[in-house]
């Protein structure tokens, strides 16, 4: 799919309407050359002290330092590399485990299907911060745990989406078809069933996206996600608070990235989930 299909308005929409999306669309553009190209693109190492902290922004700085007088820019640039990375590691986790378990469970059915959904039922009743805040007190903070702890709790959401869809598009009459063909189980699932779910399921990704990121924002911000020296989005806002105090800006910028890279890539989802689904 295009950029072009992504902004392309309903039949009889203003041009107006395309603009959101294409806003949307260079923002996360933006955020990911941000995080491909971090070392060409960043002014200065991200761990370099270079100027008083907190110094407003001019004087060779744009976004201007903070609390130890590292190059703002530098580390919002450095950061997009570590949160979008981690939260897309999340989700692709999240949808290679979530998918082919609900899937499984609801072309299965009867007791494959009673236990997953009991089990998923069982983690799902426990508020998801308390969790990792649990899991990661136990097993500690590396970046790897925190993307397998966050990655289970995604996926959670996943099969319950994934077998929902399932079930539903189970009793369709292709399917039936298909079984009367002789096709087995696998083949159903993975030839009839995924691409009819494809529309909710592209949805649910960028969804599962954003949660992710909040997610690694908020652990980050409790200071039980990335850890300093790295640079991340929600740890800069918990560092650079006490700017809030004396005026300063420096809170308010990686704020300010993650509040419009959610709404960016939430609405490039719900786009590109319902081209698939007019198609």
């Amino acid at each position: 799919m295009s950029l072009h299909d992504l902004a392309a308005p309903p039949l009889g929409a203003p041009g107006l309407a395309r603009l959101p999306v294409l806003a949307a669309a260079a923002f996360c553009l933006a955020c990911l050359a941000a995080a491909v190209a971090a070392p060409l693109l960043a002014p200065h190492d991200p761990a370099d002290l270079v100027a008083l902290p907190w110094q407003p922004p001019g004087d060779g700085f744009l976004l201007g330092t903070d609390q130890l007088g590292r190059d703002m820019l530098s580390r919002i640039i450095w950061g997009a590399r570590v949160s979008i990375g981690l939260s897309a590691a999340i989700t692709a986790l999240a949808f290679a485990v979530g998918v082919p378990a609900g899937m499984a469970a609801a072309v299965l059915g009867g007791w494959a299907d009673q236990a997953m959904s009991r089990a998923v039922d069982l983690f799902m009743a426990l508020p998801p911060l308390i969790l990792a805040l649990l899991a990661l007190s136990v097993t500690g903070t590396s970046l790897v745990t925190l993307t397998l702890v966050a990655a289970f709790l995604a996926a959670l959401r996943v099969f319950r989406l994934s077998r929902a869809l399932g079930l539903d598009l189970a009793t369709r009459d292709f399917v039936d078809i298909a079984r009367l063909r002789g096709e087995g189980t696998l083949r159903i699932a993975a030839c009839e069933i995924l691409p009819n779910a494809a529309g909710p399921l592209i949805a649910e990704a960028g969804l599962r996206f954003v949660f992710a990121f909040l997610f690694v924002a908020s652990l980050s911000f409790l200071g039980l996600g990335v850890q300093p020296p790295m640079a991340d989005w929600g740890g800069m806002v918990r560092e650079n608070a006490g700017a809030l105090n004396y005026g300063g800006i420096a809170p308010l910028v990686p704020a300010a990235a993650i509040a419009l890279l959610a709404i960016s890539v939430n609405l490039l989802g719900d786009r590109a989930a319902g081209g698939r689904t007019s198609r």
